[in-house]
């Protein structure tokens, strides 16, 4: 089916563009996964770090509470002087000391001036459950009558010197955590809470989350240490969970999943928004550049009717170098047709001429073998071999009519007839000489009358004769020799014989039509012709290969 270049050139961009932006995406998740991980691994550090601190807070109340123990105050029974210690020593950490004692009223609260009616504790849970462990513990949260605000408490079991047991009680207010818990330790999106026993909320930097009421996500007490997700009112969030082993309680800082995931959705956002526009941008220039293309290969298409229509193309500069070279092309191509119907039209009145030509040739060797021949059948044989030759000359002609024929070629093809079995007794030499046709056609007929000869009277007679046929370049002339050797032939014969019509062509033709000088020697084994001839009647152009004497 066949496409626009734009086409073309848009499917190339979304090959090329649709991996990359596959692999960015890819690579953007895993960024993104990578920094989620990195956030949670904060907050897993931070949770851990606010459980230690409530540990050192703790340990600091639990350490405070084994030096008043010690106090001779405390064990002599005088709560004055045990308060006015207390409250120097924890003057500045808005901790107070309860005592308790084993019917849960209470003894001593730092809280309110000494004397004052205190009644029974508020938080007799937990100081029944250090009654019955004689161990530490630590309160949930919950509502200080004296204080009129949410505290805890930490109790220390003592033993008196008189046997008596006692809860030495450290009340702390939910505020003071504060400093504890802070959005400072945490992510933009994320917020964290102190939670107690019972799931209520100690402290916690998000405002609507309020100070002992439940945590608003019913995760405990199932919710796990580590990472993991909640749902509530069909909103998923992310929760991050550590539990304090001193206290009990549990620190939890959960973020919405959809806030979590707001900076990889912006990203991949930014990302299609990017690679909208960048695709935008590439098609566009795609559509410019295949109206550029389009124009052009119209340029091209309407030359190349010029061409078919055998006129002139001119060569056109076009922004494609491509393109450019296929004007070029069809620039040359045009010029080499012109040439060719040129060369049609000199050929065609070339064939004419030589066509009369060879009318002439021809009507000259019907005479000839006329006059030679005994009977009917040798003018048929005689005259068919003639125009065997000639056709053999007209086919090399035809064949190298752009460069002329090869005198070596002209030579075997002639000779090749005639040739005994044994090839080594023709021996053909010489340098690479170009003929024009003229030249062929009457040479072709002179080496064609010779071995005509020599096949009847000469060295092709018998089995031991050899032909010669050698030539060089000799100044301005070349220079041909036909030798017979070892040949039957008696002299008085050679010498005496009727010339024919091999003698006629080499005398007249060859010397009329290409100014030869011929010269004919008889010798003891054999004929020998010599002829000498100038090398402008051979061709119209001189050929390039003269310089060259290698056999042929």
């Amino acid at each position: 089916m066949c496409r626009p270049v734009a086409f073309y050139l848009v499917c190339i961009i979304l090959v090329v563009l649709l991996p990359s932006f596959v692999f960015a995406t890819i690579v953007l998740n895993r960024t993104n996964e990578a920094q989620k991980r990195a956030v949670e691994a904060l907050l897993q550090a931070s949770t851990g770090s606010v459980n230690k601190v409530i540990d050192r807070e703790v340990s600091s109340m639990l350490s405070m509470l084994a030096f008043f123990s010690t106090s001779l105050h405390l064990q002599n029974g005088d709560y004055r002087s045990l308060q006015e210690q207390a409250d120097k020593a924890l003057a500045g950490t808005d901790a107070h000391l309860v005592v308790i004692g084993p019917d849960y009223q209470l003894r001593l609260n730092t809280r309110v001036p000494y004397g004052t009616e205190l009644g029974e504790t508020a938080d007799r849970v937990t100081a029944e459950k250090a009654f019955a462990t004689d161990r530490p513990a630590v309160s949930n949260l919950f509502f200080g009558r004296a204080a009129q605000k949410w505290v805890f408490n930490v109790h220390q079991p003592v033993r008196l010197g008189s046997g008596e047991r006692l809860l030495l009680t450290l009340t702390q207010d939910a505020d003071h955590l504060l400093k504890v818990v802070n959005r400072d330790i945490l992510s933009p999106e994320w917020n964290a809470a102190v939670l107690d026993d019972s799931g209520n909320v100690i402290v916690s930097t998000d405002p609507g989350t309020t100070t002992g009421k439940p945590f608003f996500l019913q995760v405990v007490p199932a919710l796990r240490i580590g990472i993991g997700t909640a749902r509530y009112k069909d909103v998923d969030y992310q929760v991050v969970t550590d539990f304090t082993p001193l206290t009990g309680w549990k620190v939890v800082a959960w973020a919405k999943t959809s806030d979590v995931q707001a900076t990889a959705t912006s990203s991949l956002m930014w990302l299609a928004a990017g690679g909208a526009v960048i695709a935008t941008l590439a098609t566009a220039g795609a559509v410019f550049i295949a109206r550029f293309l389009s124009r052009d290969v119209r340029m091209l298409a309407r030359d190349a009717m010029r061409l078919g229509l055998g006129e002139r193309v001119p060569p056109r500069r076009h922004v494609i170098a491509e393109l450019d070279t296929v004007s070029k092309a069809l620039s040359e191509a045009a010029e080499a047709r012109l040439q060719a119907e040129n060369e049609i039209r000199f050929l065609m009145r070339e064939v004419a001429h030589r066509a009369k030509n060879q009318l002439t040739v021809i009507q000259a060797m019907l005479n000839q073998s006329v006059g030679g021949a005994c009977s009917a059948t040798d003018f048929a044989e005689a005259f068919r071999k003639r125009l065997a030759g000639l056709a053999r000359s007209t086919d090399l002609m035809i064949a190298n009519a752009a460069q002329g024929v090869e005198l070596g070629e002209l030579t075997r093809n002639q000779l090749a007839p005639f040739m005994p079995e044994d090839g080594k007794r023709a021996r053909v030499s010489g340098p690479s000489i170009r003929l024009d046709s003229q030249a062929s056609q009457t040479l072709g007929m002179a080496l064609h009358e010779l071995a005509t000869n020599a096949v009847k009277y000469g060295a092709f007679a018998n089995e031991r004769g050899v032909v010669e046929f050698s030539w060089s370049v000799e100044g301005e002339r070349l220079a041909l020799v036909w030798r017979e050797r070892n040949a039957d032939i008696a002299p008085d014969h050679a010498e005496h014989a009727p010339k024919g019509f091999g003698s006629l062509v080499l005398e007249r033709m060859l010397g009329i039509a290409l100014q030869a000088q011929l010269e004919r020697l008889v010798h003891a084994d054999g004929i020998e012709w010599r002829m000498s001839i100038p090398l402008s009647r051979l061709r119209n152009e001189e050929a390039a290969s003269a310089d060259g004497h290698g056999d042929a």
